[in-house]
């Protein structure tokens, strides 16, 4: 992180309990400064001074998780980071409010209109003039730190994401894959974040946590099989 680089303060608002088809959550909505939206930290057990706490860093994916898109993997993202606290019991699922790798939800949009002309994920996110990653870690660190974890054992599949969340002064001690089974729909969108954003999996050999959804046994038109996300 750049120490020249001013960083909005981010701070507990409101918090209850919530039973989930996974178990029972503790959940604290956080809000930052000078942003309307609003953060989640979703956690389960005793992490207040612990180390090596289960935590997966997931960004918001409407298309994904409320309209089921078959386009990403993010949904089932989601579903795995939450089943795998709880069956840990412990741990934490901070849900943060970035849309689209930071571009927001109508130029997330917009990026998949360029998908359909042929553009990749990295590609359609340049073509409307935007970086292919804009999120930013500064409020995972702020909210660990109120919910008092020493060190976190990240799942994910992207490397970047370990190193920015080092650079904003989180212990990541180390990375468990988090990788669901791709469908026709969505491993495209995969293949480039493999060989274009550096995500660590290698989609012929992996052992996969979740199968694809039921969904795709329907017969879908091929003129949607474009790349996603």
């Amino acid at each position: 992180m750049n120490p020249h680089i001013e960083v909005p303060a981010v701070a507990r608002y409101s918090q209850c309990r919530l039973p989930t088809e996974y178990g029972t959550f503790e959940v604290a909505a956080f809000r930052e400064d000078g942003n309307p939206n609003e953060h989640l930290a979703i956690s389960m057990g005793d992490v207040r001074g612990a180390q090596e706490v289960l935590v997966r860093a997931h960004s918001e994916c409407l298309t994904g998780e409320v309209l089921h898109s078959l386009k990403c993997d993010c949904r089932e993202q989601l579903d795995l980071a939450l089943r795998r606290v709880a069956e840990a019991g412990r741990g934490v699922v901070l849900y943060l409010r970035q849309e689209g790798r930071g571009i927001g939800l109508g130029n997330k949009i917009r990026a998949y209109e360029m998908q359909q002309k042929g553009f990749d994920t990295v590609d359609a996110n340049k073509a409307i003039g935007f970086g292919d990653d804009l999120r930013r870690y500064h409020m995972v660190k702020a909210m660990l730190d109120d919910l008092g974890v020493a060190s976190v054992v990240l799942m994910t599949n992207n490397p970047t994401k370990v190193d920015a969340l080092r650079q904003n002064g989180v212990k990541v001690t180390r990375r468990v894959p988090h990788l669901v089974q791709p469908h026709p729909l969505n491993r495209g969108y995969l293949e480039t974040k493999r060989a274009r954003m550096g995500h660590m999996y290698d989609l012929e050999t992996a052992d996969f946590a979740v199968a694809p959804p039921s969904a795709m046994e329907v017969d879908y038109d091929p003129a949607v099989l474009f790349d996603a996300e």
